[in-house]
């Protein structure tokens, strides 16, 4: 369904040219969902907003790559072609709740927006399918005159969800959609996530920076480290047996369940390289515990090291690294 080719992004922040975003290349299957995970600055948001074509030029620019989605570059069509995929094909849901609804807005003007853009002129079918919408991510219909400052950021997180689902779209792109909310709250959403894909037929790319929230709901995981992607495999591969060290520590940081269990946890040692003045060879070996002479010098190529399991290591074949449960 989606296929990202050798995507670099840069951005410009007085006057210095930043790379965000170093060569990634990922494809999403019709029907799957795609956890996308890193720490803060990884590049991870920076590639949903490239598949949407959300990057402000002022700002910031897709230096190299291609994406396609069905067929079409997003890259390349015109303005007027994207805004049809946007909304109808491709929708975004957004981090924080608090700040992606209008606080001016009523449910039935923020949800039904996607419909009268595109279209549906007739309030009373916009009413209709509001209801609908609202009902299915768990609200009730009365609620949609109602203005966001009513309702907690789980529902405001619902809100959103339905206005992502006005136009039925085949893939939506979650922008890290449950780290503002209370871990009670990210079960529930993220079980309405899995029950809507259901329903819906949708294909999820996931973004998020925690490995223990994309472990239910992914099909397959990539991790991103510092603008490149690090390691990609399915997820039960990856969380049983990761072949980057820098996955096995974000693994070894994931709060296990069980109070009994003790967890060993994998210290990295220094900070997360600059992206402006990345380190030579692997950008990973300033804090990698198993670096040596050739990841300072070159930079690992991306191999498939066993069916479907990708990773940009230099010692991924003789590396054991421990895994989850």
């Amino acid at each position: 369904m989606l296929a990202i080719e050798h995507l670099s992004v840069e951005y410009c922040r007085r006057g210095q040219v930043i790379p965000a975003v170093r060569d990634v290349s990922l494809t999403i299957n019709p029907g799957e969902t795609v956890g996308l995970v890193g720490e803060s600055g990884s590049g991870k948001s920076t590639v949903a907003q490239a598949i949407l074509r959300l990057i402000r030029p002022q700002e910031g620019r897709i230096s190299a790559g291609t994406i396609t989605f069905q067929g079409d570059n997003l890259l390349t069509i015109p303005e007027e072609r994207l805004r049809e995929i946007r909304g109808k094909r491709i929708s975004l849901i957004f981090q924080d709740p608090f700040t992606s609804l209008n606080p001016r807005m009523t449910l039935l003007d923020l949800v039904g927006e996607p419909l009268l853009v595109h279209g549906m002129k007739s309030r009373r079918e916009r009413e209709e399918r509001v209801a609908d919408l609202l009902r299915r991510v768990g609200l009730r219909p009365e609620y949609m005159r109602r203005f966001p400052h009513a309702f907690s950021g789980g529902e405001r997180q619902r809100i959103g969800i339905a206005r992502a689902l006005a136009l039925h779209p085949r893939l939506v792109v979650a922008d890290e959609p449950v780290s503002a909310l209370d871990i009670s709250v990210q079960a529930q959403i993220l079980n309405l996530l899995v029950d809507l894909q259901a329903d819906f037929r949708l294909t999820y790319l996931f973004v998020a920076h925690d490995l223990s929230v994309v472990r239910h709901i992914s099909n397959r995981v990539a991790v991103m480290y510092v603008g490149r992607m690090v390691e990609l495999a399915e997820t039960d591969e990856l969380y049983r047996a990761p072949k980057h060290p820098y996955t096995a520590a974000l693994l070894s940081a994931a709060p296990e369940p069980d109070p009994r269990i003790r967890a060993r946890r994998l210290m990295l040692q220094g900070e997360v390289a600059n992206p402006a003045a990345p380190p030579g060879g692997c950008y990973f070996h300033p804090r990698c515990p198993y670096a040596i002479d050739v990841c300072r010098t070159q930079t690992p190529a991306w191999q498939e090291i066993s069916s479907g399991h990708f990773v940009g290591c230099h010692r991924a074949h003789e590396l054991q690294l421990a895994g989850v449960e």
